[in-house]
């Protein structure tokens, strides 16, 4: 995977405070044979497309490196829980467009002031986001800041299916979309962002940070 970042940080979506640092092995690097993304409270004013954000993290992504249509996608990690961060692995299509219409599946997402519930979404423009029904489920995982768990995706031409540890927790077929974006090459994600409107309604820990996103392994079965 490769590490990118954004730019302005009125081009961060959904609210987000961290600044993406590039080939920076204080936000991403192996540690002990883990992928270690962390995130920082620090303003990295030295970089030449630095948009004022007092933190920093990382964002890995797969895109023009693979992707997949299809398959049994597992992430093997364990979370932070200072208030404020939000890390996720999620997947996007090789052919976005901007206004989501391509679709987005969202493996696990975690905010620490719901610390425990772990969410598996899918997003489509018109049958979700713009109509407000974008089907999510929050699984109970009380320890996902203390241990290692299995995030699941099982994504078949007729159904999405996600869970932990082996336990299907969220399904959604395609007979209940009038759109079903999902036949098409889709990339992976893995991310620590910082506030937001969902992960910083509470407020953002400064004080806690660093904060870590360990992950073990990723692994992805099927056709590319």
């Amino acid at each position: 995977m490769g590490v990118r970042h954004r730019v302005q940080p009125e081009r961060l979506a959904n609210g987000e405070l961290q600044y993406y640092a590039a080939h920076r092995p204080e936000n991403a690097r192996v540690e002990n044979g883990r992928l270690i993304v962390e995130a920082r409270a620090e303003a990295l004013a030295d970089r030449p497309d630095w948009g004022g954000q007092r933190y920093s993290s990382a964002r890995l992504v797969t895109r023009g490196r693979g992707a997949w249509t299809y398959g049994f996608f597992e992430v093997r990690a364990k979370l932070p829980c200072v208030l404020g961060t939000w890390p996720a692995a999620w997947l996007l299509p090789s052919t976005r467009d901007p206004d989501f219409s391509n679709g987005e599946i969202d493996i696990f997402e975690h905010v620490a002031h719901q610390a425990g519930g772990v969410r598996h979404s899918v997003h489509t423009k018109r049958r979700n986001f713009r109509r407000g029904n974008h089907p999510t489920r929050a699984t109970r995982v009380p320890d996902a800041c203390e241990a290692f768990h299995t995030y699941q995706l099982h994504w078949t031409p007729d159904e999405i299916a996600m869970g932990v540890d082996g336990r299907r927790t969220f399904s959604y077929r395609r007979k209940l979309l009038q759109d079903w974006p999902f036949d098409e090459p889709f990339y992976l994600i893995v991310n620590l962002a910082v506030g937001g409107h969902w992960a910083g309604s509470q407020g953002v820990d400064s004080e806690g940070l660093p904060a870590r996103l360990e992950v073990d392994y990723v692994r992805i079965y099927g056709p590319r």
